[in-house]
């Protein structure tokens, strides 16, 4: 990826500031973003809209590298964001890195979330 190409990253708070198994919820401009911590410190970040009912992804239950929506209990690969099974959907995969502790997600996945 070249210069131009590049994203920019926003922080947006510390791997420390989640629980393990846990997850917190970044406003953006476009739709909320739903970052969660596994139990063994990994970050991934999904749009916080189920796509198959819209419930928060944000407060569904973190299990492994998966979470499970707290509405209609289909569970979510937190990397690619797919699930299985005959009403598989994929909820949208925010680009998410870890620097010295500190969480950031790529710019232009605030304009992502809006579809943009």
């Amino acid at each position: 990826m070249n210069a131009i190409n590049a994203p920019s990253w926003i922080a947006v708070g510390r791997v420390a500031d989640i629980p393990a198994r846990g997850a917190r919820v970044v406003r953006a401009p476009g739709g909320d973003i739903a970052v969660f911590r596994t139990g063994t410190d990994e970050v991934f970040a999904l749009r916080d809209r189920c796509p198959h009912g819209a419930g928060p992804l944000s407060n569904g239950i973190v299990h492994g590298r998966s979470v499970t929506c707290p509405l209609h209990g289909m569970v979510f690969d937190l990397e690619s964001g797919r699930t299985a099974g005959p009403d598989a959907c994929t909820a949208t995969s925010v680009p998410v890195r870890v620097v010295d502790g500190v969480i950031q997600i790529a710019n232009p996945a605030f304009a992502e979330a809006a579809g943009a």
